[in-house]
């Protein structure tokens, strides 16, 4: 029997890559914010189960997403905490809005979906939780104090579930991207481009897919003996 995952950020770069791979062995749940994008991602692929529009800025979404799928009696067997946002200032000009909205969808919509799903998981004596980080929550970024400290928080938070979620043979880890392929880079001009490969030793930019493997393995029978680890895929930018 097919495995549930779950995966939110689902209609970005790295989402939709994820989506992709996940779904020749799962049945997947996706999560976004644009339901239309949800609908056409859902339209290409058998293997998505269920589309949940969500702004997981907000709790009071999180929570009608947790209700939905408890009334639709859905279980998820993996879940995929891939949603970030960014919302850069310099840290003295940074507002409390701005810390405020990025903690909340990066770190405390994460806690919210983990503590939820994560019972589940216990009922059922396994699991895999897999979060997705950022190599700026080691090395820290300008103009990205609020974004740094989430990602980083997703860490140490990860590390405490997976000491007291062992025992139900449920793993918990991290995957930390570099520099990938995605909307974000491809806004940036080809100078900001080449400044950023001289410091990668493999000399490229990563693509989605190679977090989506990363994603793959670590929810597979394979990986059970790895818990609370964070995969660091950077190309070697940062040897963590």
């Amino acid at each position: 029997m097919r495995k549930n995952a779950l995966i939110t950020g689902a209609t970005g770069g790295i989402g939709r890559a994820i989506v992709n791979v996940l779904s020749e062995e799962y049945n997947l749940v996706i999560v976004g914010r644009n339901q239309e994008k949800l609908n056409t991602i859902s339209k290409s692929n058998k293997a998505i189960l269920k589309s949940f529009s969500c702004d997981l800025s907000k709790q009071e979404d999180v929570k009608k997403l947790i209700e939905k799928m408890l009334s639709e009696s859905i279980e998820i067997d993996i879940l995929v905490n891939n949603a970030g946002i960014t919302d850069d200032s310099l840290f003295i000009r940074m507002t409390v809005d701005k810390w405020q909205k990025v903690i909340e969808t990066n770190l405390t919509a994460n806690f919210n979906l983990t503590n939820f799903i994560s019972k589940q998981m216990i009922k059922k004596r396994w699991g895999r939780i897999i979060n997705i980080t950022s190599v700026v929550g080691h090395t820290g970024n300008v103009g990205q104090a609020n974004y740094c400290a989430s990602k980083l928080g997703v860490i140490g938070m990860s590390k405490s579930i997976a000491l007291e979620l062992a025992k139900r043979n449920i793993t918990v880890n991290c995957i930390s991207p570099g520099f990938i392929e995605t909307n974000m880079t491809a806004s940036l001009s080809q100078d900001q481009k080449d400044n950023i490969l001289k410091k990668i030793p493999l000399e490229k930019i990563g693509s989605p897919e190679d977090i989506a493997y990363s994603v793959r393995f670590l929810a597979s029978n394979e990986s059970g003996y790895i818990t609370g680890e964070t995969i660091h895929v950077n190309g070697g930018l940062a040897m963590l």
